[in-house]
């Protein structure tokens, strides 16, 4: 009977969303035995390599996976790292595929959560809903004229399925909506009215930039000082996509000398954030990588890794859920 070991402390309250599935495919699952750390605390390199040996799949969280963590884990049996969630960038891809380890996320789980979280990002930035709430609670009544969304422009960088998710939310406040996407879905833009520009286009005519890339060579540092002269000076900017994609400094710079009029950032260049002059601003609004993870969404990233562990056990093949597809031959030889 295969292990599998459920690596993200916060999975013990949700085992409804993805126990059934592993216990019905006769799968045992286990929890990291921690003791002296935080429940919620990501499990560290030395931890993994305590605990996952024996295990033919991870149900995995942001728990870092380097190559030579792989090439033990690999050697100790492991076949399955499957993410509750989209991002993998705490996995070595090259290693993983170099030793047969198939890596899953779960695409289609949590982009309708992201696109929540940045919309409420820019009506709490647009509407000033911190500067009215801290006035109030130090005993003033703010009671002022505020900026709007309707009759705006959102540019939307990157246009896959967060991306189509905050085009459709623009639509129903009434907003133009501007897209930088280089696969784009001709068909989604001419059904919602969602305008192809180059990005430095986009950059130069949006009043809020909402960012929706990953994280890869060609996106780190995308807002920069370089970018950020483009924008308009009342613009804001969303960041729930990745850290690195911002370069914090630059932004903080933009914040302070009025270049940009304001910024919600969920992830960050390190996390947690700690120490960070943009914690400072009061033109900021800030939260801890929680974009995509709201109680539905949260279950339904795990069961999507459950079925992946599942399916890739029993021998089958769930392509669209296996982000390293070149593992294939060396995955079923092993």
């Amino acid at each position: 009977m295969s292990r599998v070991l459920i690596a993200p402390g916060p999975l013990r309250d949700i085992e409804h969303a993805f126990g059934p599935t592993l216990r019905a495919a006769g799968i045992n699952f286990e929890y990291p035995k921690r003791e002296g750390f935080a429940f919620n605390a990501i499990l560290t390199e030395q931890e993994i390599l305590a605990q996952v040996p024996g295990c033919a799949a991870v149900l995995a969280g942001g728990e870092p996976y380097t190559p030579s963590t792989i090439a033990k884990l690999a050697a100790a049996g492991l076949k399955v790292l499957a993410r509750a969630g989209v991002g993998y960038d705490a996995i070595n891809l090259e290693a993983a595929t170099e030793h047969g380890v198939a890596v899953c996320f779960a695409p289609g789980a949590n982009h309708e959560a992201v696109a929540e979280h940045a919309f409420a990002l820019i009506l709490g930035l647009i509407r000033e809903v911190r500067r009215q709430d801290v006035a109030i609670r130090a005993g003033k009544w703010p009671r002022t004229a505020v900026r709007f969304v309707r009759g705006t422009t959102l540019g939307i960088v990157g246009l896959g399925r967060i991306g189509k998710a905050m085009a459709t939310r623009a639509n129903a406040f009434g907003m133009r909506v501007l897209a930088a996407e280089i696969m784009p879905d001709l068909g989604f833009c001419e059904s919602h009215r969602v305008e192809l520009v180059p990005y430095e286009e986009l950059l130069k005519q949006s009043d809020v930039v909402t960012l929706h890339v990953p994280k890869t060579p060609l996106t780190k540092n995308m807002i920069r000082k370089e970018t950020i002269a483009l924008m308009k000076p009342d613009a804001i900017v969303i960041n729930t996509s990745r850290g690195g994609v911002v370069h914090e400094a630059d932004l903080y710079e933009a914040l302070t000398t009025k270049r940009l009029a304001g910024a919600g950032l969920d992830v960050f260049e390190k996390e947690p954030l700690a120490g960070s002059p943009l914690c400072e601003l009061d033109n900021v609004l800030l939260t801890a990588h929680t974009a995509g993870v709201d109680l539905k969404s949260r279950e339904d990233m795990a069961l999507v890794a459950a079925q992946a562990i599942v399916k890739l056990l029993a021998g089958e093949w769930p392509a669209g859920w296996v982000v390293n597809p070149e593992v294939k031959p060396k995955f079923f030889a092993r």
